[in-house]
């Protein structure tokens, strides 16, 4: 996945230090990422995210037209409603993964960093003779981070020139399936939203709340189960297997590219591979890497690998691993020689 080189203004506050990879571009934190992540807890703190990129479809035909290529119901998605729709290869494997609001006359789209261009490219590709206009916007938008759980309000937009999207994370859709047993979702009642506004704005937009870096943003995103894009999926990865379904995926909504493998899967057996929680052993000070191959014991095979890791203020060293699904759900697991209690996400 291509990433963002772009320099965020929010890098020259004091102590910030820049992040690596995918989070290039914006700062891994400021200085103390544990208390950076005490204050997102407390709803005080927002993370600079303006290394993602911002789309925008205009026109009469916009939510008909995205309804028919993505995963998601958005034919009659109303005024400043979130979201969140992904798009498919034909054989239903995850390509792009979109935070979706549409504001009344444009639908906005958030994602990941550095994948703007190639859905633009698609998106453009697709339009045939649709009244549509697909646009970069990344040079003059930017994403804020922030734990609030609101829908955009008009007066945002009117006063600021912001548009805020909800997470809909964990909360199933109207037509959508859970693929993890859990009684009650560790990020019930979680709330985060992305504020797009003027990049010329992003820096005043912060005022003098408190920053938080995306290591903060990440711990808490691990613990809530929470996929992304480029982190958790590879080129193999069908939604299913991340419990992509319960907030992206519309069950019954027609046909769209990858549809016939979401079906199949959903009716007919379970998905190869299965998203799985993982408290690490730090006693060692030493975590893995994303990446890292997970093994039933040393020196065996590999079972899957580990996707995300995070420190986490409370639980501490965790992460998000995809294993085969035969993997006994009792088994422990070794990344090297750090041990990783698994919880199920997926069921087996």
């Amino acid at each position: 996945m291509t990433t963002t080189t772009n320099h965020s203004p929010l890098l020259d506050r004091h102590g910030a230090v820049p992040g690596e990879g995918l989070d290039a571009g914006v700062a891994a934190h400021y200085g103390d990422p544990m208390r950076e992540q005490r204050l997102l807890e407390q709803g005080l703190a927002a993370v600079d995210l303006s290394h993602r990129g911002v789309v925008t479809v205009t026109g009469p035909d916009r939510r008909s037209w995205l309804h028919s290529m993505t995963t998601q119901s958005l034919t009659d998605l109303p005024p400043h409603t979130s979201t969140e729709s992904l798009v498919l290869s034909p054989h239903g494997h995850v390509e792009h993964a979109l935070h979706v609001l549409d504001d009344g006359t444009t639908t906005w789209l958030s994602v990941e960093p550095g994948t703007a261009p190639a859905l633009v490219e698609w998106l453009d590709k697709m339009r045939f003779m649709l009244r549509v206009e697909v646009a970069d916007v990344t040079d003059a938008y930017a994403v804020l981070g922030e734990p609030i759980g609101s829908e955009s309000l008009p007066a945002e937009l009117d006063s600021r020139g912001v548009i805020a999207w909800r997470d809909p994370w964990p909360e199933l859709g109207a037509d959508s399936a859970p693929y993890s047993e859990v009684e009650v979702h560790p990020a019930t009642g979680r709330a985060w939203r992305e504020l797009i506004v003027p990049r010329d704005r992003l820096v005043a937009e912060i005022g003098d709340r408190p920053l938080a870096g995306t290591w903060a943003a990440e711990a808490e995103r691990v613990a809530a189960w929470r996929p992304r894009l480029g982190v958790d999926t590879d080129h193999r990865t069908i939604p299913h297997e991340l419990d992509w379904l319960r907030t992206a995926v519309h069950l019954h909504k027609g046909c769209y590219r990858g549809q016939e493998t979401i079906a199949r899967v959903h009716n007919l057996g379970r998905p190869p591979r299965r998203l799985v929680f993982l408290h690490l052993d730090g006693s060692g000070h030493v975590l893995p890497d994303a990446g890292a191959d997970l093994v039933t014991a040393p020196g065996e095979r590999p079972v899957g690998r580990i996707t995300s890791v995070a420190r986490h203020v409370d639980d501490g060293p965790i992460a998000l691993g995809v294993v085969k699904r035969n993997t006994p759900v009792d088994a422990a697991l070794y990344a090297g020689e750090v041990a990783a209690a698994q919880t199920p996400i997926v069921a087996p």
